[in-house]
């Protein structure tokens, strides 16, 4: 197959910022167990640790001094020692001058003056999230504070919950853009998925889209009923239920470089026993790795088409237009972006299509949906 080209932000009418405000996944909280982590993302390099109090750090990535990256090297004595970490700082591999959490130098070995100030990198906010490392990215204000805060679901609290461990489905050549027109596709669930649609309608509610789906699912003969958001572009869940069985399903995507996403899928789920048996455990991996099947025909679709940058929307097809609208508040000021919100807002049912039951919506299904580590 021919090489295909690549489309950036600027293709699909989006800016003027280059890459989107918002809560990104950028590596799963157990990779740090290894020790800091160098890490690309939005086109730039960064240093990511977890301090000596358990505090997840994330720096700009090299040393003002030289230059020098402060978690790549892993030859660097100080690195193989096991004394690269002092607290919740860092000393950069080369020289040993100290970083804190907040990115300020605040050791320097051979130096009895005061550090400089010049010399301090910008620390950007994250949190750990469901076994997950997300980061807050605003181009604007990069180390401000957040506009919101990124998802959580109760159920992972629950003592028979078995969290999912992250499928790591690496980099796909696509803007994330087409990753959230899924949100809006109502036309694609049958050919792709094998579950055309009986009811359906997307919901845009500030900083969350909502899309809410249903029919019959003919990989587990049974029907299934969801509901799908996304808070902010990078991080979707999705509640699903489908004969006695009812799961979150987790997707997100990051913007390695512009035109470039990286991708991690997982399951959560209840385990009929409590505590969790290692029966339950395999049988949740199962329920993990069926969803995932269904996600990769996606992740196939994405990796084997051109940009869409402009859609040949029929009127029975889903809001693409609007979805596409609510994402690009993402690369606007905030100011503009809350504009694209009062724009936006509200359901958008699809021709052809009935929208979901005042019976089904009052069922309680919804629960623990929409919920963010405010809530907590």
């Amino acid at each position: 197959m021919a090489n295909k080209e690549r489309a950036v932000a600027a293709d699909y009418g989006l800016g003027p910022n280059e890459y989107p405000r918002g809560w990104f996944v950028i590596a799963e909280a157990k990779e740090l167990d290894a020790g800091p982590m160098a890490v690309t993302y939005f086109g730039q390099d960064f240093a990511l640790y977890r301090g000596e109090s358990g505090r997840v750090v994330l720096l700009d990535a090299y040393c003002a001094h030289m230059q020098t990256h402060l978690t790549a090297s892993k030859s660097a004595h100080i690195v193989a020692t096991d004394a690269q970490i002092e607290g919740d700082s860092i000393r950069c591999p080369y020289h040993a001058w100290r970083y804190d959490a907040d990115g300020h130098v605040d050791d320097i070995p051979y130096h009895d003056g005061p550090c400089p100030k010049s010399a301090s990198l910008t620390s950007y906010p994250v949190r750990e999230v469901m076994g997950c490392i997300m980061m807050w990215f605003n181009p604007e204000d990069p180390s401000g504070e957040p506009h919101f805060e990124p998802p959580y679901l109760n159920m992972w609290d629950h003592s028979n919950a078995v969290h999912w461990e992250l499928d790591h489905l690496g980099e796909v050549p696509i803007h994330g853009i087409e990753i959230t027109d899924n949100m809006a596709d109502v036309r694609h669930l049958g050919p792709t998925h094998g579950a055309p649609c009986e009811y359906f309608e997307v919901e845009m509610r500030d900083n969350m889209v909502i899309q809410r789906q249903g029919g019959y699912l003919e990989l587990y003969q049974a029907q299934l009923d969801t509901v799908t958001w996304y808070t902010g572009p990078g991080l979707l869940l999705s509640k699903q239920k489908f004969g006695e069985v009812t799961m979150f399903e987790f997707i997100a995507n990051t913007p390695v470089e512009n035109g470039v996403s990286k991708c991690w899928h997982g399951a959560l789920s209840l385990a009929a026993n409590n505590p969790p048996t290692a029966e339950d455990i395999e049988g949740a991996k199962g329920l993990q790795a069926g969803v995932l099947l269904a996600f990769a025909a996606d992740f196939d679709v994405w990796t084997n088409k051109k940009p869409a940058t402009k859609i040949m929307q029929m009127k029975t097809d889903g809001p693409f237009r609007t979805v596409r609208q609510w994402i690009g508040q993402f690369y606007k000021n905030a100011e503009d972006g809350k504009v694209v919100q009062q724009e936006v807002n509200g359901i958008h049912p699809v021709l052809g299509f009935p929208q979901p039951t005042a019976e089904l919506k009052e069922s309680g299904f919804e629960d623990d949906c929409f919920k963010t580590t405010d809530d907590k």
